[in-house]
């Protein structure tokens, strides 16, 4: 492999150069773990399939007569990838941890607060000087409007009713006297 360009001019390493620049390696945002976590469980559900695969294919060693050298290239591929899947499990496993390490100070905010609520009109509601109301809240308004409105719409069932009875009794009553 050749040298960097900026090596062979004999200029100085810029700011990425040296031990610094090892360390920001070394140091990963949550954002790049979460998506190592990602790939590894990716990679961990592929591992698991094919392991499901082998064992499907694979016949039972129960004396009847098998090839030996097919059941021990498939055994070795079973071992290999039981051994690659421990392996992603421990990687998995430093990776939860180094997240939860990374936030382990942040405050664990409801998920009902990260669903912003949106006015009818289509303005947001950070555009309001008052709080901002979530979705959450709004769900319970539309419930107790809805209690409300079925109470108003029983009265008034019950209204229409007692207006329809009126109405035929005066009926009768008119018909009777004709």
């Amino acid at each position: 492999m050749s040298t960097p360009p900026l090596a062979a001019s004999g200029m100085a390493p810029g700011p990425f150069g040296g031990p610094q620049a090892q360390q920001a390696a070394r140091e990963v945002n949550t954002a790049s773990l979460c998506r190592i976590g990602q790939e590894t469980v990716q990679d961990i559900v592929y591992r698991t399939m094919e392991i499901f695969q082998l064992l499907r294919n694979m016949q039972l060693p129960n004396g009847v007569t098998y090839h030996t050298g097919t059941y021990q290239d498939r055994l070795a591929k079973l071992q290999d990838h039981l051994r690659q899947l421990s392996i992603l499990f421990r990687k998995l496993r430093l990776v939860y941890d180094k997240c939860n390490e990374n936030c382990g100070g942040m405050d664990p905010i409801p998920v009902e607060q990260l669903i912003p609520y949106v006015e009818e009109d289509g303005s947001k509601n950070e555009d309001r000087t008052g709080p901002p109301r979530f979705a959450s809240e709004e769900r319970r308004e539309i419930a107790e409007v809805n209690k409300k409105l079925k109470q108003k719409n029983q009265q008034l069932k019950q209204i229409m009713d007692q207006l329809r009875n009126l109405i035929w009794d005066i009926n009768a009553m008119l018909a009777m006297r004709n």
